[in-house]
This record gives structure tokens, sequence and C-alpha cells, in this order.
């Protein structure tokens, strides 16, 4: 009973009772599996919101990409196997999906400095050329408006913030926040309710 009150975007410690595969497909016909624990974001299922990330976000292919809030690790995994010569970079404030991070980057053979810590602090003296991130709405105002007004600090010139959210549960809020903070940002793409919103410094 539980992890019944324990929430993904608080730490975890215990090992998982229950693990379950969690399976995405690109259009490109390419396939993931990932091993999802309990406890863990999207546990047992990809969730559409990460997959209209993966399939829209802007990547050149050569760049560092932080993975903020990286869960057991689909996005950023999945995009290194696409732009194998990514610089990849995750984080996740839960001890148990940076350890499922570091086990599926394991097994799908990916390179990445994964790194448990709330935010940015993992990160600190490093700076990216795009900030990916998933954002936990639940987890309160607080948490991801930092996750907005913070990343400049931590982007390279003209480097990107992607955001993707549903616009009508906090999305519009988080639009918001981006273009206050960047003086820009675009709607990358739209798909049942869903968007990823792009803020690029400047």
């Amino acid at each position: 009973m539980k992890e019944t009150f324990q929430h993904y975007f608080t730490d975890q410690t215990e090992p998982p009772q229950i693990i379950k595969a969690a399976s995405l497909k690109l259009k490109n016909g390419h396939s993931y599996s990932f091993k999802s624990p309990e406890g863990v974001f999207a546990f047992g299922k990809i969730d559409r919101a990460s997959l209209l990330l993966i399939e829209n976000c802007l990547i050149e292919g050569w760049e560092s990409l932080l993975d903020l809030g990286c869960g057991y690790g689909p996005v950023g995994i999945t995009l290194k196997r696409e732009y194998p010569d990514l610089k990849l970079f995750m984080s996740d404030v839960n001890s148990r999906a940076v350890t499922f991070s570091k086990i599926n980057a394991r097994d799908h053979n990916v390179e990445a400095d994964i790194r448990k810590g709330e935010l940015y602090s993992p990160w600190e003296g490093m700076m990216f050329d795009s900030i990916l991130s998933n954002p936990p709405i639940a987890a309160g105002k607080a948490v991801w408006q930092r996750l907005i007004t913070e990343a400049p600090a931590m982007l390279t010139e003209k480097g990107s913030l992607q955001i993707v959210a549903y616009h009508n549960k906090g999305g519009s809020r988080l639009e918001g926040i981006m273009k206050e903070t960047f003086g820009n940002v675009v709607t990358k793409t739209k798909s049942g309710g869903i968007r990823v919103y792009v803020s690029r410094k400047v």
C-alpha cells in the first residue's frame, strides 16, 4: 500500500516489486522497449506526450542534450539511438528512475551521463544546447516554474528549452512562463490536446 501514497516526482530508494516492459514504435518503424518500474512515471507504457516530444523535438543530431526529469529514460535513450552523435545527459529526482535509466541505457548500448538530483542541481557549472522535459505538472507550480526560469543559465547561445504538456492541463501556463522568461515561444506541434513548446535563448 505504501506505493499508493508516493509520487514519481519524489525520491524512492526501495527496489520496485513490479517491473513491466514499456514499448514504443516510431513513425520510421524503429521500435524500442524499456524496463519500467512501479512508482516511476509512465509505468508499463510510454505516455503519448513523451512520444510526441521524441518525434517532434528540434534536434540537429550532434548537440548536447539534457533530458530533465528523465524517468526510466525513454526520451533521451530513444533520441540517442536515433542520433548517435548526440551527447546525452539525463537526470531525475527519483532514485528508482535514475537506476532504471542506467539499466535501460545499458540495455540499449547507449552512452549517457545519468545523475540524480532536483531540477538543475546535478549539473552545476554545465551548459547544454537543448533541454527537453515532460514536466510533472502535479509537482506544483514552484517546480515547473523553476524548470523554465532557471533554464537560460543552463543553455548555450541559441540553445533551446523544449517542453511537452497538455495545453489545457497546465501547458498554457508553461507556455506563458516560457514567453516571459525567454521573450519567445513557439508551438512546434500539437496533437490530441498535447503541445510541444519551444523557447530559444537569444
